[in-house]
């Protein structure tokens, strides 16, 4: 078993589903869950009574929950608890939805028809380097989100123009492109014949022109501001 696992939180209103995901990642034994609430209430109410060495270092949230929802959960979650990664995992792919998630300090969003492979492959990806996971479905979905406001409210205005905002360069443009539509810094790298290292230097300083740390926050931002 490895030394160092990944504490995960469980927060869904429905037993079954809360069941389903607990053996999808009983598969893996990098993980452990150490909480599993029913609603965003019981989750903070069982995060306060918890020992430091067992707060969730990510929490699997829904977010069509009685008591409180997932967004006002997440918001005061990162408010109180800054270490917990919130990664929303639905069966909801509304844009809005996605967005107001996000917003209030998701950091990735899966889908709940995701495979036990594809959650844990996400998740560790997430861990190893703190880029937070996307399923394509959703990237795809945002993505043209993103182009369809740009087309609304910057018809004819180039993304220079609107990308000088934050400084970036042409290359940055690119890879940020490529990141919100869900590659990996392997894949990256790959389409821009640059090392995944490179891709990684590009996508952190990216983040602090962006002044954000996830591929989510990056996704919201280019949809505000219409930068796609």
């Amino acid at each position: 078993m490895p030394d160092l696992m990944m504490k995960i939180a469980i927060i869904d209103d429905k037993a079954g589903n809360r069941n389903i995901l607990k053996e999808k990642l009983s598969c893996h034994p990098e993980f452990n869950i150490t909480l599993v609430a029913e609603n965003g209430k019981d989750f903070l109410e069982k995060l306060r009574s918890l020992a430091d060495d067992m707060i969730p270092d990510v929490a699997l949230m829904d977010l069509e929950m009685p008591e409180m929802d997932g967004v006002k959960s997440i918001a005061l979650g990162a408010a109180f608890f800054p270490t917990i990664k919130f990664v929303v995992l639905t069966i909801f792919d509304d844009e809005e939805k996605i967005f107001r998630a996000i917003k209030a300090g998701a950091c990735g969003y899966l889908l709940k028809e995701e495979n036990s492979d594809t959650i844990a492959s996400m998740l560790n990806h997430m861990h190893e380097t703190g880029v937070g996971p996307i399923s394509p479905g959703i990237a795809h979905k945002i993505l043209q989100s993103m182009q369809k406001k740009s087309i609304e409210e910057h018809a004819g205005s180039p993304l220079k123009s609107i990308a000088s905002n934050f400084d970036l360069t042409e290359r940055e443009q690119e890879i940020l492109q490529l990141l919100v539509q869900g590659l990996l810094y392997k894949e990256i790298g790959a389409k821009l014949d640059i090392s995944p290292n490179t891709a990684k230097k590009h996508v952190m300083n990216i983040y602090q022109k962006l002044h954000i740390n996830s591929r989510a926050q990056a996704m919201y931002l280019i949809y505000d501001k219409g930068l796609l």
